[in-house]
């Protein structure tokens, strides 16, 4: 098969021999690697990258996939943003598209665009990082089958290996994996990867934020053995009783061989509670076990149960470590339409939080992650957004290890597609209800869905931020019903075609309402209430949560709300004029169009230094509701 350019005009296509989406678990090659946390089954490929940007496609070298090229190549690191590394314009922008008049686009399928691909394969807007990385193989992956993990790319990817074609994927912010094993050597290998800075997937992607390209999160390679867990589902229910409960399994294998697994759970205290052997299969199961006492899950107290899966060769080898934290947790819905998580009103007390660091941009690291966990706790913060795409895989263990509710975004946001300076004008809107668009985006539920289901911390499912509302998105709704009965959905933008109401979200959002008009609105509420994104957090703001915290208190059926947000996006430069280190917003970088500060609206400062503004949130989310 050879990589086709056009594939970036076509919004059917979106992924080319990925592997489909699976749980995020990690696998060791023995009992003590996972106890260390560190697998002789994964290979890091971060770090010096060999590199070429082009302006255009057009300008991409020829056969520079091939192994005997040459370059000229310069140096990149992975991760990182191409935009950083001072080879393309830093750009900010909030609800437009960026090639917004300077370039006439529509989406394919939608208004004078009925039937035509778009032209990002040709376009002068559309700027590439071509990345080439050598490496030989690790013992710890020899003689086995080997895959890539692309965690995130920025915005379209094509993958070679050797000089070979190994596939395509689009959606920036979830993990994109491709089978290296037909055309690896045991060493001198060459990987070339191309990232485009647009495509169809482009169109979905219209996230309120700098609009960057290329490689920002790691790459690695991971080997699987004869016998591999490539999927696990983890289903803990709770009985009525809010006593005892059920553990369940559902793992899906791959299998060169004959073999069995065992299963093992144990408590916090690492007593164990469970012991049971299956043999191997394509699928394998394990029924319904009871447990008569259940420690639940919650914020105050986010009690973790620990669980292995071990995988042996039928003589007995040991070839798979496969553990897992998972926790017992019940959210629903009752008769007078309040949220319930353990029997209990739950109280949203959140924030939006982009993925941000003021040197980097949204390429993080761990400890990043570590302090945004520290702010929270200290400042009565229990609940996360992730606005508006996946985060990092290990953000979602911090919130299960620290007991941070989630509402887990899926990467779509169409907002320059429906309203145009302030009004709403949905005449192209995609996904809407275009059939052309509809397998991408669920897709993007579906991937949302696979790689974190086994997270307790994640509440509530998010199908996407600001992209009006149409079948595409309904259909979404009805993907996670379909397949998960432990969460809510939701959806704010319903709000603005509300035909739709009745189909998607389980939960009324609305943005910014004033607490007027949320009494109003709860005075004869018929589902519950939350504001997925209130408290604009821009200057001198904040002032006014007393209003809304008072409500909650009055009205059960108010389930709280996400502060918009939690980190200024703006970036720490060095003053051309001073020499002093200072922090640069939207449209401070000769971008336009810009809407300039409206990047710096977070609770910190983009360095992570608190604004005055927490001092009232803790006090306000401290309180009794």
């Amino acid at each position: 098969m050879e990589a086709e350019l056009k594939w970036l005009d076509d919004p059917t296509v979106f992924r080319v021999n990925q592997i489909p989406a699976h749980s995020d678990h990690q696998a060791f090659a023995s009992e003590a690697e996972a106890a260390g946390a560190v697998s002789s089954l994964v290979q890091s490929l971060d770090g010096k990258w060999q590199f070429i940007f082009a302006a255009t496609p057009n300008e991409r070298p020829a056969n520079f996939w091939a192994p005997a090229f040459e370059g000229p190549f310069d140096e990149i690191t992975v991760p990182s943003e191409i935009e950083l590394s001072d080879y393309a314009q830093i750009h900010y922008i909030n609800t437009w598209y960026p090639w917004e008049g300077q370039i006439y686009r529509r989406p394919a399928g939608t208004g004078d665009n009925p039937q035509a691909l778009d032209d990002f394969s040709t376009a002068a807007d559309n700027s590439v990082g071509i990345y080439r990385r050598t490496f030989d193989l690790a013992a710890g992956l020899q003689g086995k089958e080997v895959r890539i993990r692309f965690e995130g790319a920025e915005r379209a990817l094509y993958v070679w290996l050797n000089g070979h074609f190994v596939g395509y994927a689009e959606d920036s912010f979830t993990p994109s994996e491709f089978d290296l094993t037909p055309y690896l050597q045991s060493t001198s290998n060459v990987l070339v990867v191309e990232v485009f800075k647009h495509s169809s997937a482009s169109w979905l992607e219209d996230q309120d934020m700098f609009r960057f390209s290329g490689l920002f999160r790691s790459v690695s390679l991971l080997a699987q053995p004869a016998i591999h867990v490539e999927d696990l589902h983890i289903l803990p229910t709770v009985n009525d009783d809010f006593t005892s409960g059920q553990l369940a399994l559902k793992l899906k294998l791959t299998a060169k061989e004959a073999g069995y697994l065992t299963v093992d759970v144990q408590d916090a205290s690492q007593t164990s509670l469970l012991h049971q052997r299956l043999t191997s299969a394509a699928t394998v199961e394990l029924a319904p076990v009871t447990f008569e006492q259940v420690h639940l899950w919650d914020t105050d107290d986010p009690y973790l149960y620990h669980l292995v899966i071990k995988v042996y060769s039928a003589a007995g080898a040991l070839l798979e470590v496969v553990p897992y934290d998972f926790g017992f947790r019940r959210i629903e819905i009752n008769a007078d339409h309040v949220i319930m998580l353990n029997n209990h009103r739950l109280i949203i007390n959140g924030v939006n939080r982009h993925e941000w660091n003021a040197k980097t941009g949204r390429t993080i690291t761990l400890a990043d992650m570590h302090q945004d966990i520290a702010t929270f706790k200290e400042n009565n913060i229990n609940a996360v957004r992730t606005c508006h795409y996946p985060d990092r895989l290990e953000w979602y263990q911090l919130c299960d290890q620290n007991g941070i509710y989630m509402m887990a975004e899926n990467n779509l946001e169409t907002h320059g597609t429906w309203q145009k300076s302030g009004t709403v004008e949905p005449s192209y809107n995609v996904p809407g209800s275009v059939d052309l668009w509809l397998p991408a985006v669920l897709d993007r539920a579906r991937t949302n869905f696979e790689t974190f289901k086994n997270h307790p911390a994640i509440l509530f499912w998010s199908l996407g931020n600001e992209s009006y509302a149409g079948e595409d998105i309904a259909a979404m709704d009805q993907y996670y019903h379909d397949h998960d009965s432990s969460r809510l959905t939701h959806y704010e933008g319903v709000i603005r075609n509300p035909a739709y109401r009745d189909r998607i979200s389980d939960v009324e959002s609305w943005m910014y309402l004033p607490p007027a008009g949320v009494e109003e609105y709860l005075q004869t509420a018929d589902k519950p209430f939350l504001e997925c994104e209130y408290m604009h957090s821009m200057g001198n703001s904040v002032g006014g949560m007393g209003s809304y915290i008072r409500l909650m208190q009055k009205y059960p059926q108010y389930a709280g709300g996400f502060i918009w947000d939690f980190i200024d996006q703006a970036l720490l430069v060095t003053d051309p004029v001073t020499g002093q280190e200072v922090m640069r917003y939207g449209g401070d970088f000769d971008d336009r169009h810009a809407d300039y500060e409206f990047s710096g609206d977070g609770i910190m400062f983009a360095d992570r230094t608190p604004k005055p503004a927490m001092q009232e949130v803790k006090y306000y989310y401290g309180l009794p509701k």
